[in-house]
C-alpha cells in the first residue's frame, strides 16, 4: 500500500485511463497493470514539497512516481502517453478513451513540472543562501547532477568547526541516480523503440476495428446475394404461374391488358434483379471506404423494401386474376351443362315428333 498522508498529501488532479509497464526483460512490450480503467491522479505533498502520480488498484499499487523537473510526458498516439520514471526504474503508459482526457492530463503534467522546478529550485536557493561554502565544494559534480535535487550535507562538529563533507547516504544516493540515469541514456534507443510499438500497437487496433467493418460489410452483401437470389425464384414461380394461366385460358397474353401489365411488372423486377446484382459488384470493389458501403448499404435496403412491396403487389394480381379465371371457368362448365340439358330435351323431342310421324303413316295408310 502507498504510504498517503491525508493531512498533507492533497488530490490536484484526477483522470481514467489504462495502465500499462514497459517490460522490465525486453524494454519493448508493454505489459497490462489493470484489468480495467482506473483512476490516476496527480498529489502534493506538502510536508515534502513533492508531487507524486499515484493509482492505486484494489489494495495494489500500480502507480506511484514523484515527478522530477527532468521528467517529460510524450504522447505517443491520439489515446495514449507515457513518461520514463528514473527513480522506479520503469516506463508508465496511459491509455485514455478520448483525446480530450489525453491532453488534459499532458497539460497538467507539465504544470506539475513546472511547480516541481519551482520547488526545487527555491529549495535549492534557500540551502545555498544557508551553506555559502557550497558552491566551492565539488562543482563538478554538481554541474554533471544539475537536475537532481541537493544531496550534499555539513556533518556536525566532530569534523571540525565549518568542515563542508558528503555524508554516506547523500553518496550512495547520488552514485545510485546518476546509474539510473546513464541506464536511460543509454536506453534512448529503446525509448524510441517503445514509442514505435505504441505507434504500432495504436495501429494494429485501427486495422482490426477495419477489418472487422469490412467482415461485416462483406457479411451483409451475402445476405444481400440470398435475397435476391429468393426474389429470382419468387420471379420465376410468377413468371410459370403467368404460363400456366394463359395456356389454361387458352387466349394469348396480347388479349388481356391485365396480363400485359404484369408481364410488363415482371421484367421490370428482372431488369431492377439485374441492377441489383451489378450494385452488389459495386460494393464488392468499394470494401475500402467504410463510410460509402454504409451509405449503400442503406440505400440497397430501402430498394428492396421497394422490391418487396412490388412483389407483394404483384402477389396481390396474380392472386387476382386467378379469382378471375377461377370465375370464367364456372361460368363455362355451368354453360356447358346448360348446352347438355338443352341437347337432351330436344333429343326427347325429337324422338317423340319421330314416333308421332308413324302414328300419322298408318292413320293414312289405312
Amino acid at each position: 500500500m502507498i504510504p498517503l498522508h491525508r493531512e498533507r498529501e492533497q488530490p490536484i488532479f484526477s483522470s481514467r485511463a489504462h495502465v500499462f509497464q514497459i517490460d522490465p526483460a525486453t524494454k519493448r512490450n508493454w505489459l497490462p497493470a489493470s484489468k480495467h480503467a482506473v483512476t490516476v491522479s496527480f498529489f502534493y505533498d506538502a510536508g515534502r514539497s513533492v508531487y507524486r502520480i499515484i493509482s492505486v488498484g484494489g489494495t495494489k499499487a500500480i502507480i506511484n512516481s514523484t515527478i522530477t523537473p527532468n521528467m517529460t510526458f510524450t504522447k505517443t498516439s491520439q489515446k495514449f502517453g507515457q513518461w520514463a520514471d528514473s527513480r522506479a526504474n520503469t516506463v508508465y503508459g496511459l491509455g485514455f478513451s478520448t483525446e480530450q482526457h489525453l491532453q488534459q492530463f499532458s497539460d497538467q503534467f507539465k504544470e506539475v513540472k513546472e511547480a516541481a522546478r519551482l520547488v526545487r529550485e527555491k529549495a535549492q536557493e534557500r540551502f545555498e543562501m544557508a551553506n555559502p561554502a557550497l558552491n566551492i565544494a565539488a562543482p563538478q559534480e554538481l554541474s554533471e547532477d544539475r537536475h537532481s535535487p541537493p544531496l550534499l550535507a555539513v556533518n556536525g562538529p566532530a569534523n571540525g568547526p565549518g568542515e563542508l563533507v558528503r555524508s554516506k547516504s547523500a553518496e550512495v544516493e547520488l552514485t545510485s541516480e546518476k546509474e539510473r540515469i546513464k541506464k536511460m541514456l543509454s536506453e534512448g534507443s529503446s525509448v524510441c523503440d517503445i514509442n514505435l510499438e505504441a505507434e504500432l500497437f495504436t495501429l494494429q487496433d485501427s486495422n482490426a476495428k477495419l477489418v472487422a467493418a469490412l467482415q461485416e460489410a462483406n457479411n451483409s452483401v451475402e445476405e444481400w446475394k440470398n435475397q435476391l437470389a429468393e426474389y429470382q425464384e419468387e420471379t420465376d414461380r410468377l413468371r410459370n404461374q403467368v404460363s400456366e394461366l394463359e395456356a389454361q385460358s387458352g387466349r394469348p397474353a396480347s388479349s388481356d391488358p391485365g396480363r400485359e401489365q404484369l408481364s410488363r411488372s415482371l421484367e421490370d423486377l428482372e431488369a431492377l434483379l439485374q441492377d441489383k446484382e451489378q450494385e452488389i459488384q459495386t460494393l464488392q470493389s468499394k470494401k475500402s471506404d467504410v463510410g460509402e458501403l454504409e451509405k449503400e448499404r442503406e440505400e440497397a435496403l430501402h430498394r428492396l423494401q421497394e422490391v418487396e412491396s412490388r412483389n407483394v403487389e404483384l402477389t396481390e394480381r396474380v392472386q387476382t386474376a386467378e379469382g378471375t379465371l377461377a370465375s370464367s371457368r364456372d361460368q363455362r362448365e355451368k354453360s356447358e351443362t346448360e348446352l347438355q340439358t338443352l341437347v337432351q330435351v330436344l333429343d326427347v323431342k325429337i324422338c317423340d315428333l319421330k314416333d308421332l310421324r308413324h302414328s300419322l303413316a298408318k292413320l293414312v295408310d289405312k
